[in-house]
């Protein structure tokens, strides 16, 4: 005995399952090397790099969660994203094994992409879109690299612009890499936050204690996570879609 055949417009093949957004559980190589040639816009590059590979595994990650957990409130949502990332944020100490300067910036960096990805997890999670351009503005004012929306705003245009100079020009290539590190170093540190500073500077004296300690990390990741949160639950409109 055979089937029945399909009726028309029917398909006999299952849809397949959409695959989940693989993302880099740091700077992809292309942005370290963007952030390298232009340090003194380090954060801007990150933030739109986060919400370019980022974002979407946010949206991803709350609709499956809000699938499979259709009761849960937003609060529980973000409860969820801030403990996966505070925990990422714990471990990323000293991530790279390399020692001094550049194992430093190596870590300061993971560290403010960890951080940007539960910043824009949160916002999935309060119903913001968070592959919307406006989520780089707001990582910049969460992480205090700048503000106020207006000058992150004109900041994240020149660093744009910039991007788009470079590829197609090319990077000058001509300054001392010690001098370029350090400063990107500092920048990411500040983005990181204060404590991380601070402890970025530790790591590249001799005997001092490992940058970015457990405690460290997640103190300044759990204050940026309030500030998230004060900032998504709260009733203004935001950009991009978001759910009643």
């Amino acid at each position: 005995m055979t089937d029945p055949a399909p009726a028309d417009g029917e398909s006999t093949v299952p849809a397949a399952p959409v695959p989940p957004v693989e993302t880099p559980e740091g700077p992809p190589a292309t942005l370290w090397d963007r952030m390298r040639d232009d340090p003194q816009y380090a954060p801007e590059h990150l933030a739109l790099e986060a919400v370019r590979r980022l974002g979407p595994e946010a949206a991803q990650w709350a609709a499956r969660e809000r699938a499979q957990r259709p009761d849960a409130a937003p609060e529980q949502l973000a409860d969820t994203a801030v403990r996966k990332f505070v925990n990422h944020a714990r471990l990323s100490g000293a991530v790279s094994g390399a020692a001094g300067l550049p194992g430093a910036v190596i870590d300061v960096g993971v560290l403010a992409w960890t951080q940007a990805r539960l910043v824009l997890h949160v916002a999935a999670a309060y119903g913001a879109d968070p592959t919307h351009p406006d989520r780089a503005t707001d990582l910049l004012v969460l992480q205090r690299v700048h503000k106020a929306a207006e000058t992150a705003r004109l900041a994240l245009g020149v660093a744009a612009g910039r991007e788009r100079a470079g590829a197609l020009f090319g990077s000058a290539g001509d300054r001392a890499l010690g001098r370029v590190m350090l400063q990107l170093g500092v920048r990411l540190a500040r983005m990181a936050g204060v404590r991380a500073a601070k402890r970025m500077f530790a790591k590249v004296v001799p005997g001092a204690a490992i940058i970015l300690g457990t405690w460290a990390n997640s103190s300044a990741t759990k204050e940026l996570a309030d500030r998230a949160r004060a900032l998504y639950r709260s009733p203004r409109q935001l950009p991009g879609p978001r759910r009643p």
